[in-house]
């Protein structure tokens, strides 16, 4: 592995703005898995989008095959052999596995003519040496996100390909979907491709790259042999400083109960559900895909409908809420997604932030400008939040940025419980730690806090009181001494049964 394939010297590209690439050097040789990791914003996908002609480089030389080359597009990126695999698939839902492999070069005749029965082979082919188990004509919005990724990688198998990028590829996968991928991948690497791999999750880092190369804030911090680093270094290089105090937990001060939910039910999702949440505590759901925490919280919320089961808000028995009785007595609901729940992309900060409570800024149908805009400077200091101003559209952050105005939205409305339903998926190690210690900094503020987390660490490090949850059903309850790892594995490991647990 002593080969380069692809190698950039001094790329930089600047946004208005924004310095997104400063002087970047990096290389990708045969048959390694080079990981490209950074805080959210640190220039990550700007070079990956730049080496696949999504971008063009103001400065800096791109290497490929020892060559000079300038990527005109995607699909010319394609055809030299570097494949991009975005994180939101880049595929047609109603077009056929070939049609979507071939996208944009499918083989014609002089006239024009579609050559079906060789884009029929050809595809097929490539999805044989993947070991894919369907085939060409099946229309790819009936495939699972699984089954459609390797839709995407029979790309790199198709127009043979030398490079192929994965950008969080792991987001919407199960474990063993994951699995699969991970097999997927060093199969690639052992026929010489060279692979770079973006991801937040570093056990997935340390467990498949061969080197990791860090960047901040555009600039390349250094790269390293993957077996001869470790977290804390590489976590050193990507924020400055070490994660000794990863996990906050606030202090267990808990006034009175804010919520009681009893015999909470919604057919077909969960079952006779039961738990109440104090002032100052923070309430962990934690439990396998599809075990219902999100399903819950969206019930009580007013999201859904339930079929059955009482609220007690502040002591009070009160009938089921609807979301806007819900957010005007006090409750905030941060969704799974920041993008189709929580944020309007095309809008910037400002308007996002004020967007569920225009009676906070208005008068009559006047919007107080003045104060909305007071108010999203207010959150946008206090959480950090970079971006150009309040009007850049949020479409343009990052994910952590995007996951800091969720929050800046509900919290400019001094809510009395906030539900945060995995408040820090795909986001960087630094925003993750800011976002534990806002959360450990509500609670102690005296908001109750119900956090669902599909990362046992999370769940245990920020958590006071963990339920876990199996196939609807809350089976366990665990505080104190009892907050391990093995409780929770055992708990969510044994068939569900109707548990009420306070």
């Amino acid at each position: 592995m002593t080969d380069v394939i692809l190698e950039v010297r001094d790329i930089t590209k600047t946004f208005p703005g924004v310095k997104a690439l400063d002087a970047v050097s990096f290389d990708i040789r045969p048959g390694e898995v080079h990981a490209l990791v950074g805080e959210n914003g640190a220039g990550k996908s700007t070079l990956m989008k730049t080496l696949a002609g999504l971008h063009q480089p103001d400065g800096g030389e791109i290497l490929y095959m020892g060559k000079p080359i300038t990527v005109a597009g995607p699909l010319e990126a394609r055809q030299e052999g570097i494949l991009l695999i975005h994180q939101e698939l880049s595929l047609s839902p109603e077009l056929s596995v070939a049609e979507n492999i071939y996208l944009g070069a499918w083989p014609t005749n002089r006239f024009g003519v579609l050559k079906k029965r060789e884009l029929r082979q050809n595809s097929a082919k490539a999805l044989k040496a993947l070991g894919c188990g369907f085939g060409p004509d099946v229309r790819v919005g009936t495939l699972s996100v699984a089954m459609q990724q390797m839709v995407e990688i029979a790309r790199a198998e198709a127009f043979r390909a030398n490079v192929v990028i994965f950008d969080e590829p792991t987001a919407s996968l199960t474990d063993n979907e994951k699995d699969q991928l991970f097999q997927t991948i060093r199969n690639l690497k052992s026929k010489g491709v060279g692979i770079v791999y973006i991801s937040h999750k570093m056990d997935e880092i340390f467990d498949i790259t061969d080197r990791i190369t860090v960047l901040r804030d555009g600039q390349v911090q250094g790269t390293v042999d993957t077996a001869g680093t470790d977290l804390n270094q590489i976590t050193r290089m990507m924020i400055g400083r070490t994660l000794d105090n990863y996990f906050v937990k606030a202090k267990a001060e808990f006034g009175e109960e804010v919520l009681r939910v009893e015999g909470l039910s919604n057919k077909g999702l969960f079952r006779d559900v039961s738990f109440s949440v104090r002032q100052g505590e923070v309430l962990g759901l934690y439990g396998l895909v599809g075990a219902g925490r999100s399903e819950v919280v969206e019930t009580i919320f007013g999201v859904r409908k339930a079929d059955g089961g009482k609220l007690w808000w502040n002591g009070a028995e009160i009938p089921l809420p609807t979301p806007r009785q819900s957010i005007d007595m006090g409750m905030a609901l941060v969704p799974e997604s920041r993008k189709e729940q929580g944020l309007v992309l095309m809008m910037g900060g400002r308007e996002n932030t004020s967007l569920p409570h225009l009676q906070l800024f208005s008068s009559g149908s006047i919007m107080d400008k003045k104060k909305e805009l007071e108010t999203y400077r207010k959150y946008q200091e206090a959480l950090a939040i970079k971006t150009t101003g309040p009007d850049q559209a949020v479409s343009q952050l990052s994910g952590g940025n995007q996951q800091k105005f969720v929050l800046a939205k509900w919290l400019c409305a001094n809510p009395k419980l906030i539900i945060l339903d995995e408040p820090t998926r795909g986001i960087d190690v630094g925003s993750k730690s800011a976002i534990h210690e806002l959360i450990a900094e509500l609670a102690e503020k005296g908001l109750a806090v119900i956090v669902i987390s599909s990362e046992m660490p999370e769940v245990l490090g920020v958590s006071h009181r963990v339920l876990t949850m199996s196939e609807g059903a809350v089976v366990a309850a665990f505080e104190g001494d009892g907050l391990t790892e093995e409780n929770l594995i055992d708990a969510v490991s044994h068939q569900p049964a109707s548990v009420a647990a306070e």
